[in-house]
């Protein structure tokens, strides 16, 4: 097991065997999973074959009380039972969505760059009258001055991503955190292309509702992730979605009583991803070995790298260079199909990143690192994108 982060070369061969033949910079769409993550759920799934009994016996209890454990512990939560499995980052807003008490009129207040997980959940409550309000980002994300303007006093929530999926602006959870419970109002976080990457306090940025899913940021397996729910105010929530571990004596499968459980777990839905639970917590563990503020400083680095080498080239740059941690967005071409071309003749070489549309329609190249990446990877690519353009006549 690599135990130091600053031996990349170690963990490049240790722990992400693909880097042998491919620079790999989609980790804002999937991440590989870190080799010692692939064996311990390869343990789990030997032992469910051998016999899925004895795996619930022996592995069930630990496994949950595991997950909330590193969860809680990886954000600093007070209480583990402010920690609940969900499949995915949208999952778990609609969940804390659709269990507030709103009165028509309320209002959510979020930034026009925000992925659409971070962004339906709120949008749909306009069946119950609520309005969200979508304020123009500064730097690619929501910003104290924007909400100071947003702000009136039917706005309940507040909700940005920690890292923003297109723009790669990196909000300050710690002033906005501070804005909101200072004017009484919920703060909620989408963590997916944070968590893995930077440091999360919950009590120290005023976070009131968290959630994430976990093949990105995370490096574990899709289809898992975890809500967390401040204690006191999951409290007063009332699901209205209900599932058959949601309630109390839930183990008595035909004594039907509506009364929710203690904490998130209220909000468990059902049959969870085993597999995909023990991937966090193996994850997640490796992540913070490594050390979060090194992961944090080495990928906004490397990431600042990339954007020096791409605006010497001319191209133009979506990401800001005050706001930003791993992701850098930049404009290749004003065709939509020749980058359609260039991602796929970069795919040729093995090198992967994605392309994405701005609100406008205009295709833009994504890079998105992670604590493996490496000035050799900025090298390939860059060599690799020269050779295209000149190819392209561009």
């Amino acid at each position: 097991m690599v135990t130091t982060f600053h031996d990349v070369d170690t963990l490049r061969k240790a722990e992400f065997p693909l880097t042998e033949d491919t620079v790999y910079l989609n980790h804002a769409s999937i991440s590989p999973l870190p080799v010692q993550t692939t064996e311990a759920v390869s343990q789990m799934m030997v032992a469910m074959t051998q016999n899925p009994s004895r795996f619930f016996d022996n592995w069930f209890t630990e496994l949950w009380d595991q997950f909330q454990d590193v969860a809680a512990q990886h954000i600093n939560a007070a209480d583990p039972l402010e920690i609940c499995e969900v499949k995915s980052t949208s999952t778990g807003l609609n969940l804390v969505a659709q269990s507030i008490d709103w009165k028509p009129g309320d209002n959510v207040i979020i930034c026009d760059t925000e992925f659409p997980s971070n962004a339906y959940p709120w949008m749909g409550l306009n069946r119950y009258g609520v309005e969200t309000k979508l304020v123009p980002s500064d730097h690619g994300t929501l910003t104290v001055e924007r909400l100071q303007e947003a702000v009136d006093d039917r706005t309940r929530l507040v909700a940005v991503s920690a890292i923003q999926f297109f723009t790669g602006g990196r909000a300050d959870l710690h002033n906005i955190g501070a804005f909101c419970r200072e004017h009484g109002l919920l703060f909620a976080v989408d963590a997916m292309q944070a968590i893995g990457h930077m440091p999360i306090d919950v009590r120290a940025m005023n976070i009131d509702i968290l959630s994430t899913g976990a093949q990105k940021s995370m490096m574990a397996l899709p289809g898992s992730g975890f809500l967390y729910v401040r204690r006191d105010l999951v409290e007063t929530l009332q699901p209205a979605s209900i599932g058959p571990a949601s309630v109390e004596g839930w183990e008595h499968w035909t004594k039907y009583d509506l009364t929710p459980r203690e904490g998130t777990l209220r909000f468990m839905q059902g049959t969870m991803s085993f597999e995909g639970m023990y991937s966090v917590i193996k994850s997640l563990g490796f992540l913070r070995e490594l050390g979060l503020k090194d992961i944090d400083n080495h990928t906004s680095e490397l990431a600042g790298r990339f954007m020096d080498d791409l605006e010497a080239r001319g191209f133009a740059m979506v990401t800001s260079r005050a706001h930003h941690g791993s992701i850098v967005t930049f404009r290749v071409s004003e065709s939509n199909e020749q980058t359609a071309e260039i991602v796929q003749k970069l795919k040729v070489e093995n090198i992967y990143l994605v392309a994405h549309l701005n609100a406008a329609g205009k295709s833009h190249l994504r890079i998105s690192l992670h604590c493996y990446n490496n000035d050799e990877d900025r090298h390939h690519f860059i060599h690799s994108l020269d050779a295209i353009m000149k190819d392209l006549g561009s």
